[in-house]
């Protein structure tokens, strides 16, 4: 059984990359982010020096407070872990213990176990069936995260599938790639959560910008944490959370309604608006609250700083 990664709910940033595992709590600190984010592909024998030589740099990178664990697990299944602030990494449930150092405290050496955490204070309790998900790869909103090693699952109780999740690459202004770009991904920088459903060709989707999709087969409410909005928890609407270290996205920012083969966008009251445009516009069209824009093939969705593609699969 492939390892599963558990991400609880809260307003902070998980990460997983390779064999890395991310949580960092630093609002106002986007270089700080960027910069541990990018020790997620970090592995070898040097992988210790390059999370010293971050830690010596987190004062001048942070904005004020930030809290962090970072853990980079080998194949030897042993683990190198950098953690600062209210961050604390934990093997097993025990926490691990390390030497202080310039921005944080480091760790080396220490056997994975069967299961990693990441998040504040101490291991967090297991889950609630039905509020994680699967993280598989990328960056999403979560308060902690907890990976279950390969060939342990068994040990653990059983619980409702999650929800599983990947990521897309943040796109800020720029237009669209299309789906050429998703066998180039970047190799740091903040992310964008999204739905990997199954293969639905019949639906309409959404793309963002490296060609990874969103099968719009129901509502949605797209957002930073869209899952407390009243569309999601009633069960009319599936939340899809996106990644937002600039805090530029409003909690549930809009969402997409299906009527037949006809998909609009509605923007939810979100604080810097949604925006729309044509495959061809030059410019941006701000939507009016709670109105109702019908979407055409081509068209893109700028939220926050997420430019995302709708498609319309033709009849």
């Amino acid at each position: 059984m492939p390892d599963r990664c558990e991400v609880l709910p809260g307003d902070a940033v998980v990460a997983r990359r390779g064999g890395g595992l991310l949580w960092v709590d630093a609002p106002g600190s986007p270089a700080l982010v960027s910069a541990l984010h990018a020790c997620l592909g970090v592995s070898g024998p040097g992988a210790d020096r390059v999370l010293a030589a971050v830690a010596g740099e987190v004062s001048s990178l942070a904005s004020g407070g930030a809290s962090f664990a970072l853990v980079l697990a080998s194949d030897s299944g042993t683990g190198v872990a950098l953690w600062a602030g209210k961050g604390q990494p934990a093997v097993d449930g025990v926490p691990v213990t390390g030497s202080s150092i310039d921005g944080g405290s480091l760790a080396t050496g220490f056997s994975l176990g069967q299961s990693l955490y990441v998040g504040p204070g101490q291991s967090a309790p297991r889950t609630p069936p039905g509020v994680s998900y699967d993280l598989v790869e990328g960056t999403v909103p979560g308060g902690g995260a907890t990976l279950h090693l390969a060939g342990t699952a068994a040990a653990a109780p059983a619980a409702a599938p999650a929800q599983s999740f990947s990521a897309s690459t943040d796109s800020g202004f720029g237009a669209a790639r299309g789906a050429a770009a998703a066998a180039d991904r970047p190799e740091s920088g903040e992310q964008t959560a999204f739905w990997r459903p199954e293969a639905n060709e019949a639906a309409p989707i959404l793309r963002f910008d490296d060609g990874m999709v969103v099968t719009i087969d129901e509502d949605l409410v797209l957002g930073r944490r869209p899952d407390n909005h009243e569309m999601v928890s009633s069960g009319s609407a599936r939340a899809v959370p996106i990644a937002d270290t600039q805090n530029v996205l409003s909690s549930a920012h809009a969402a997409l309604t299906r009527n037949g083969r006809e998909v609009s966008l509605v923007d939810l009251g979100s604080l810097n608006g949604t925006h729309v445009a044509g495959p061809e516009a030059t410019e941006w069209t701000q939507l009016e609250p709670g109105v109702a824009h019908p979407l055409s093939d081509g068209d893109r969705l700028l939220l926050g700083w997420t430019v995302i593609t709708f498609e319309q699969p033709q009849d």
